[in-house]
């Protein structure tokens, strides 16, 4: 959870500003791998709602640091809208405590942080393989996580992007679908179905919430 405090925004509101970057900015790599010194330099990020503001905003930053700009932008506000998707769901309860990074929010008594990623090319199995076998694909992002600030161990619900046309990152401005496929997993929450997960001596319980396009 990130301690700064974001603007109060509509998650509909969140989905028409993510759409509009769609539109007005070109696909762009990240750059260079997620490093605090970059993170440090691009924390107005979570100050920006606006696509025209942020826009603006990076205008004069180098188009690499720019774009890193843009990435963050994006990933974090399509992650407030999807945990407060999951806070507005019954038997979910809301982590209060703005400074615990290790906590979003409860299922049902169980904590859990959640991450958004896009099916990754690294993993080296197919999607039907991780579809099949969700256990050796929550290993391998576990294993394989950013060691920046949000490194960690505890449980973790992974929403994981797959588009078959190839464009996964733009899944995460579809909000109304990350709603529907959230929504029917909480519904359908198993305690016992979770996946244990031991890494670095400690023991994780964790998933995988699928949207495929």
């Amino acid at each position: 959870m990130n301690t700064q405090s974001p603007p109060k925004i509509s998650i509909g509101q969140i989905e028409k500003q993510l759409r509009l970057r769609l539109s007005g900015y070109p696909p762009a790599a990240w750059g260079r791998k997620q490093t605090d010194d970059w993170d440090r330099q691009t924390r107005f990020i979570y100050h920006i709602a606006d696509w025209a503001e942020l826009a603006q905003k990076i205008a004069p930053l180098d188009k690499p640091l720019a774009d890193y700009a843009v990435h963050r932008w994006f990933n974090f506000w399509s992650a407030q809208a999807v945990e407060r998707m999951f806070c507005r769901l019954p038997g979910v309860q809301a982590n209060l405590d703005p400074y615990d990074r290790l906590v979003d929010f409860s299922i049902r008594g169980i904590t859990f942080d959640h991450k958004t990623s896009v099916f990754p090319k690294r993993y080296g199995r197919t999607p039907r393989f991780a579809w099949q076998n969700r256990a050796d694909l929550i290993g391998w992002l576990y294993r394989h996580q950013s060691r920046q600030q949000r490194f960690h161990t505890a449980n973790r619900l992974f929403i994981i992007l797959y588009n078959r046309a190839g464009q996964h990152w733009q899944l995460r401005a579809d909000l109304r679908g990350l709603y529907r496929v959230i929504e029917e997993y909480v519904t359908n929450f198993e305690p016992s179905k979770l996946v244990r997960v031991e890494l670095d001596g400690t023991t994780a319980l964790s998933d995988i919430i699928w949207l495929v396009r």
